[in-house]
């Protein structure tokens, strides 16, 4: 109750106040959580420590009691999103090609929801995310039979390949009007160019069917089909 100026107090209820709402308290999850949130937004230009601190609700130098500077930012944010969440025993899968298959599908899926990471990834030290998929597809290529004078070649030519395709798929912005159009533009070219304008190339917007067909190819040149 409030009391009124001649000393009696009002009965009437009073409104309270809203209660506040505040931020959660900063840590290290909640930092790198927000980096990814702005690096898909903005890529990776649009990652500065001041506008990461104010999506935070926080002033700059706090971040600094949990992170170096905005590379450890790169480096975690990129780890945080290449972590392979996939079946725990799929090292021991006998069907080690579908084991591939699974792991390599869902590093590109992975890098296709943060198209950022795969031109980030080539640039930054590998943290414990993406080496653990780099053991884990070395440990399911040596059980499959890949020589260990191979393993290496073998685990970068996967590498290339995943990173290549994640890269021009990210990058590729035709419609398919637009590829239509150049398809019948190279059909008037067929002289010069008759393999492909059969194939009709310009129109295979399969982009997953592709990425499965010539992941097979790889590896039946690494370990081929009895």
């Amino acid at each position: 109750m409030v009391a009124k100026r001649d000393g009696t107090q009002d009965k009437r209820p009073q409104r309270q106040a809203a209660p506040s709402v505040q931020d959660p308290p900063l840590s290290l999850e909640r930092i790198i959580a927000t980096a990814v949130e702005l690096l898909d937004a903005e890529g990776l230009d649009g990652l500065k420590m001041r506008r990461l601190a104010d999506r935070l609700g926080s002033g700059a130098m706090s971040l600094y009691w949990h992170v170096a500077n905005k590379e450890q930012v790169f480096d975690l944010a990129l780890d945080s999103v290449l972590e392979y969440r996939g079946p725990s025993q799929i090292s021991d899968s006998p069907d080690w090609r579908q084991a591939v298959f699974h792991m390599l599908e869902d590093w590109r899926a992975s890098m296709l929801r943060h198209p950022w990471s795969a031109s980030l990834l080539p640039r930054r030290a590998l943290g414990p995310n993406i080496l653990g998929r780099l053991e884990l597809l070395g440990s399911i290529l040596s059980r499959a039979g890949v020589n260990e004078a191979d393993l290496n070649g073998a685990i970068w030519s996967l590498w290339n390949y995943v990173m290549g395709a994640t890269i021009t798929r990210a990058n590729f912005d035709l419609s398919d009007e637009d590829m239509l159009a150049g398809q019948q533009r190279l059909a008037h070219l067929s002289q010069e160019y008759p393999t492909i304008v059969r194939a009709r190339l310009l129109l295979d917007n399969d982009w997953d069917g592709v990425f499965r067909k010539g992941l097979d190819f790889l590896l039946d040149g690494l370990v081929p089909r009895q």
